[in-house]
């Protein structure tokens, strides 16, 4: 990792779930990948969470996590980068909402606001998502998710869903 960085740097924020093959162990070891990252740094990682599945139930349940990161990569290669660790990790995408060994997401990059197929920024389903709003409220409390509101206030809409702190 050079630093400083060569070309202007971004803040992202990333979104990390295991529910298969030892989770906790996936997350662990995709926070060093993560780091380990061209032309980026981690600034804070949360705490790992334990959720019940959203959508598809008959699963084990999975370990959650948010990073927040400065990086120099456009959202593509970032995107790019997040699904080679993905795949290193041995994910396969069977079908929507399958168990998977390591899932990367996207939240945020800067204000960025993308409609790609592939890469919707914000995230399309994360103000919906206890899984995700209270990991990046513990490492980010006064951020907003623009065009739906402030963190807390969107985590009280998500009471029905089951997260807990490991």
């Amino acid at each position: 990792m050079a630093c400083p960085f060569p070309d202007p740097v971004s803040r992202a924020y990333i979104a990390l779930g295991s529910n298969l093959d030892d989770p906790v162990s996936q997350i662990r070891r995709a926070f060093e990948e993560l780091a380990e990252l061209p032309s980026s740094r981690v600034l804070r990682r949360s705490s790992l969470y334990r959720s019940t599945p959203v959508g598809r139930l008959d699963q084990p349940d999975f370990i959650n996590a948010v990073v927040e990161m400065e990086t120099a990569l456009s959202p593509r290669g970032l995107l790019a980068a997040l699904l080679e660790i993905e795949r290193s990790h041995g994910r396969i995408r069977e079908y929507p909402d399958s168990p998977r060994t390591l899932d990367l997401d996207v939240l945020m990059y800067d204000h960025v606001k993308s409609d790609e197929p592939d890469l919707v920024l914000p995230h399309p389903r994360m103000h919906q998502r206890a899984f995700v709003l209270q990991p990046l409220l513990e490492i980010a409390p006064d951020c907003h998710i623009d065009g739906h509101g402030p963190l807390a206030q969107l985590l009280a809409l998500c009471k029905n869903q089951q997260i807990e702190r490991t």
